[in-house]
């Protein structure tokens, strides 16, 4: 029986299914790196191609990563009203570490430092962490969920034909859907002038 034994094994010892999940998971995050965090930026940003069953298997550990980033948003705003006025080492930086302020800000701060360590705890990458907070979770701020979409593709993998899919972030390479517009032809074009010089004739 398989009683409360969820998920899949795919085919790996359970240290190393959490290895794979964990390098899955900040891999995505990691294709939204700009020339800010590495000069080797990826072509598509918010997107990997994986098994299908491992873009299930690491879909939620993504999901709950991004909500945990997003709760600490409004911790984040808070701290950025006190933090420092100038570039650390400096005296007005020294100043400002012995005030009221730094205690405000170290205070409102704290959940933003907590959030940071439980996600480095579950996806191992600090990296991955400092971009997730920077620039994704932001982006999902009024969002209630459903951070990811994946997309099966038509060609199987080399090798052992295992299916493949896309596990993308939502909202950076969406379809953009436009109404198409009711095409002129040339035999209608005379028909609509000779109507508006009757119509014209009429009055």
């Amino acid at each position: 029986m398989r009683h409360r034994r969820r998920g899949r094994v795919l085919g790996r010892s359970p240290s190393h299914r959490k290895a794979l999940l964990k390098n899955l998971a900040s891999a995505l995050f990691l294709t939204e790196r700009d020339a800010t965090y590495d000069d080797n930026a990826p072509k598509v940003a918010g997107r990997i191609t994986t098994t299908l069953h491992k873009a299930k298997e690491v879909r939620p550990l993504v999901e709950k990563c991004i909500t945990i980033a997003k709760k600490s948003l409004v911790a984040a705003e808070e701290a950025r009203k006190y933090e420092a006025p100038a570039e650390r080492g400096t005296d007005e930086y020294k100043k400002w570490r012995a005030s009221d302020d730094w205690a405000k800000w170290a205070a409102a701060r704290a959940p933003v430092v907590a959030a940071q360590r439980r996600v480095v705890q579950l996806i191992g990458d600090r990296q991955a962490t400092r971009i997730l907070f920077d620039t994704i979770a932001e982006r999902y701020a009024d969002r209630p969920g459903g951070y990811t979409r994946i997309l099966r593709l038509a060609t199987p993998r080399l090798g052992d034909a295992g299916t493949r899919a896309i596990l993308e972030l939502v909202g950076k390479n969406d379809r953009v859907k436009r109404k198409a517009e009711r095409p002129s032809f040339e035999s209608e074009a005379p028909q609509q002038e000779q109507e508006t010089v009757a119509a014209g004739s009429d009055e």
